[in-house]
């Protein structure tokens, strides 16, 4: 094989190996064995949880929750979140580039318009200036450490921000949008409704990578 197919493989089997290790994100019926009991009182915990829905039902294939504790439950439902909350960014990043929707002007000092930088990886790798990417790199660290995350008790301006109601709450006592206006039940329903949409942006913008490093796109037309 040519040392390009030889790297075109390898891209595909890391993106493959990242699809599936995105699987335990989907909880489902575990495998038959034996496990001990206490074991399994904890785990059964866990079958009637957000998200345990149909066809898949509680599905756990990677044994993540075998013995777990509430607090490692939440950490890896907290993880599944923000992940698919990315993925479902990443994805509408997708859709509104290959509309041509573009910011106006230039991207660098060059002249280099934002209507000329493509779209996907090779984009990002070879179009973004870096002075570019190290712009969005910091942009996103700012928000991981001071911003999406739950900051009860830690307020910067002395006050005492209300934790979460649950994993992934980022409102932080400031923003709501109504939230605590709406019942249990529709409370229930929008996070499963949040927690699926997420699931299906991780499987979707993993097989939009793989298929533009095998040169195959998945637009209407091959945009």
């Amino acid at each position: 094989l040519s040392t390009k197919a030889c790297c075109l493989n390898m891209k595909v089997v890391a993106i493959l190996l990242a699809l599936v290790a995105s699987a335990s994100a989907f909880m489902g019926p575990k495998v038959a064995h034996a496990p001990a009991r206490a074991t399994a009182k904890v785990s059964m915990s866990y079958e009637n949880a957000l998200g345990v829905q149909k066809p898949l039902g509680y599905w756990d294939p990677l044994n993540l929750l075998e013995g777990a504790s509430q607090e490692r439950f939440d950490r890896l439902r907290h993880v599944e979140l923000k992940h698919g909350r990315i993925a479902m960014l990443a994805v509408l990043g997708q859709i509104v580039t290959k509309a041509g929707i573009r910011l106006p002007g230039d991207i660098d000092l060059d002249g280099t318009k934002f209507s000329d930088i493509g779209t996907g990886w090779d984009a990002w790798m070879t179009q973004v200036p870096d002075a570019g990417k190290y712009q969005i790199l910091f942009f996103i660290f700012c928000l991981e450490v001071g911003v999406m995350k739950d900051q009860g008790g830690s307020a910067l301006d002395g006050t005492q921000a209300a934790p979460g109601e649950f994993p992934g709450d980022y409102r932080n006592g400031y923003i709501d949008f109504g939230w605590d206006k709406l019942s249990d039940a529709d409370k229930l329903k929008k996070r499963s409704i949040e927690l699926n949409n997420g699931r299906a942006a991780q499987m979707g913008i993993l097989a939009l990578m793989v298929h533009e490093q095998l040169g195959v796109s998945l637009w209407p037309g091959g945009i």
